[in-house]
């Protein structure tokens, strides 16, 4: 008797909700037990078309809310604020990585695919343990919340470049230059529509925006975006993002995100939960001295890009190193990524990123004692006289 896909997908909801409540009450980010869980059943549900595209949705719309949270000009002047600090995680974190890799003799492909893997930082689980351990108010927070917003920009350039060469096509110049082009060309699409289309609409949305049918346009709009940008051999992920920038111009983004907000939350969940049922370990851990020479080397680089870069945007010394031990662990992107990958290079990947957001979570509830031990605490000040920032 074959079993109706109405009562897999309950049950599939059903199993999502008790791994995801478990890990919440063991402080277990959700991407990863959720990927744990698709790596446990992943014999049952391999190869699900059906699952697929609905985490393929979930992610759109994740990046699509992402999007929205940044008009062009709040964009530019986050931008400029950690440029620096950003360019240095760019080399370090994706450069030296994918370094790493060619001298140990994998190919140019390859060694990108893993450079991308390791580049950027979790935002989801970053933004909830700064919630979670009340650090949101901390000084530092402003500097790590700009440069994981520096890294939403760049990371799904990133995706779209690797998208276009794990698609077959040859690494060239003339190639390149195409891939150029595509993506300044879909991103040139949105800021025109943004600010001569959208930025006139805010009276049609005050009118229109409590209508149950909107939700149609708005969703529509994410995913024939993202479509576009798979049309032309890029990232949907890159293309929901762009729609999400469009909307932003609207300046009514907290009505839309209630929108779409519970229509993320059932389907992305579904995405990581697809990732882990095509990871496979028949043949072991691959590669592990580079494993742990690239989970090393990302745990070192990111605490350089804070320490650095926090001085550079204004941070005390403590807080710097604060804020370089709480930005190591990795999640969406490198996920992305990663299931751009096959076979060894995949469970490579995939193994990464799950240490990496474990030795992530440890070291960013640790981070406030570590930097205590490094500079001290700050001596208590009389009441009357200036506090500065810790």
């Amino acid at each position: 008797m074959v079993i109706p896909e109405l009562f897999s997908a309950g049950l599939i909801l059903l199993l999502l909700f008790i791994t995801g409540f478990v890990g919440m009450k063991m402080k277990i980010p959700d991407v990863v037990i959720f990927i744990l869980l698709g790596i446990a059943v992943g014999g049952l549900l391999s190869g699900s078309h059906l699952l697929h595209f609905a985490g393929e949705v979930g992610i759109v719309l994740l990046f699509f809310m992402l999007g929205m949270e940044f008009p062009l000009k709040q964009l530019m002047s986050i931008a400029k604020k950690v440029l620096r600090a950003g360019i240095l995680d760019v080399a370090l974190s994706f450069g030296v990585t994918m370094a790493i890799c060619m001298m140990m003799g994998l190919d140019v492909i390859t060694s990108l695919i893993i450079g991308g893997v390791a580049y950027a930082t979790s935002s989801s689980i970053t933004a909830k343990m700064l919630e979670s351990s009340k650090r949101m108010a901390n000084p530092e927070s402003e500097f790590m919340l700009g440069l994981l917003i520096f890294e939403d920009l760049v990371a799904p350039i990133l995706v779209a470049v690797l998208v276009g060469l794990t698609a077959g096509m040859a690494l060239t110049a003339g190639s390149m230059s195409l891939l150029v082009v595509k993506v300044v060309a879909l991103v040139a699409g949105a800021v025109i529509l943004g600010v001569f289309l959208f930025r006139k609409l805010g009276s049609f949305f005050d009118r229109h925006m409590k209508h149950d049918l909107f939700i149609l346009f708005v969703i529509g709009l994410a995913l024939m975006y993202g479509g576009l940008a798979l049309y032309l051999d890029l990232s949907e992920v890159l293309g929901a993002f762009l729609a999400g920038i469009m909307l932003a111009e609207v300046k009514r983004t907290h009505e839309l995100e209630l929108m779409v907000v519970r229509f993320r939350d059932l389907l992305l969940p579904l995405f990581f939960l697809y990732f882990g049922t095509t990871i496979s370990f028949s043949e072991g851990i691959p590669m592990i001295p580079l494993l742990i020479l690239v989970l090393v080397w990302s745990v070192i680089a990111k605490v350089i890009v804070g320490v650095l870069g926090g001085r550079w945007y204004g941070l005390t010394k403590k807080v710097s190193l604060r804020a370089g031990l709480s930005l190591t662990q990795r999640g969406e992107f490198s996920i992305i990524i990663a299931s751009l990958a096959a076979g060894s290079i995949k469970a490579f990947s995939s193994v990464f990123i799950l240490a990496s957001a474990m030795i992530g979570i440890l070291l960013f509830q640790f981070a406030p004692s570590i930097a205590n031990k490094f500079y001290g605490k700050k001596a208590k000040t009389p009441v009357k006289q200036h506090v500065g920032s810790a």
